[in-house]
């Protein structure tokens, strides 16, 4: 495989290993990291700066592997490893960047009632399902917390639950702040969670389906922090 060293030069870390993947051939194609860098070194050898574009193309098979892009092959000896459904997956899409980032907001550790549901669809790229899995897991949180009736959901289970006599309302907070609660997680419920109930909801942008999954991890770590406190 020829390398561009203007590339290696001038590339982040993640656009050579793209670069690197998608001439590995699909997936399940074998590839092997010591013949990737042995080739470097060769084609590289009349350049006043080998050890540095060598070392680049080590720097992005390192992250084809910390990124689950390459994996174990069935060689059992050398170091041959295979293109993973991941990395054939990152490799095919148009919009790879995009992913890459939305896939780093929400890779830290979540709420645990958004890994069940929200993380997985997202992980498979249905992001409206995300979106809607994690704005749920608010509404079924605050209607555990608050003991309201089944019959309240939605729009209408957050004005109950924050209003100013509400269940789940801090009397210890000044009246502004008590009236600024109920509208975060009402707005959050009806801008995120009730259109998808009601009809097709498509995201196109990767980023703001993470966004939306952060937002609902954040309103859940709030609620966390209520019933810590015993409501």
């Amino acid at each position: 495989m020829a390398l561009d060293p203007e590339l290696l030069r001038r590339g982040s870390t993640e656009d050579i290993a793209l670069n690197l993947l998608r001439g590995f051939g699909g997936e399940s194609a074998t590839v092997n990291g010591y013949n990737l860098m042995n080739g470097a070194q060769q084609q590289f050898s009349s350049e006043p700066d080998t050890a540095v574009l060598v070392g680049r193309v080590g720097d992005a098979w390192a992250w084809l592997i910390a990124h689950e892009c390459v994996g174990q092959g069935l060689q059992s000896s050398g170091h041959w490893m295979r293109v993973t459904q991941q990395g054939a997956r990152l490799a095919e899409r148009p919009d790879v960047a995009l992913h890459l980032q939305a896939e780093r907001l929400i890779s830290g550790d979540l709420s645990p009632q958004l890994l069940p549901t929200a993380k997985p669809a997202f992980a498979r790229g249905d992001f409206e399902t995300a979106a809607f899995a994690a704005m749920k897991a608010v509404e079924v949180e605050v209607r555990t917390l608050s003991g309201l009736p089944d019959s309240l959901v939605g729009v209408k289970l957050m004005q109950a639950a924050f209003n100013s006599d509400g269940p789940l309302t801090d009397q210890a907070a000044e009246g502004g702040e008590r009236e600024a609660m109920m509208k975060l997680f009402a707005g959050a419920i009806g801008a995120f969670k009730n259109p998808a109930s009601h009809r097709t909801v498509h995201f196109d942008d990767p980023v703001e389906a993470a966004e939306i999954v952060q937002f609902a991890d954040l309103l859940l770590r709030m609620l966390a922090r209520t019933a810590a406190r015993g409501i």
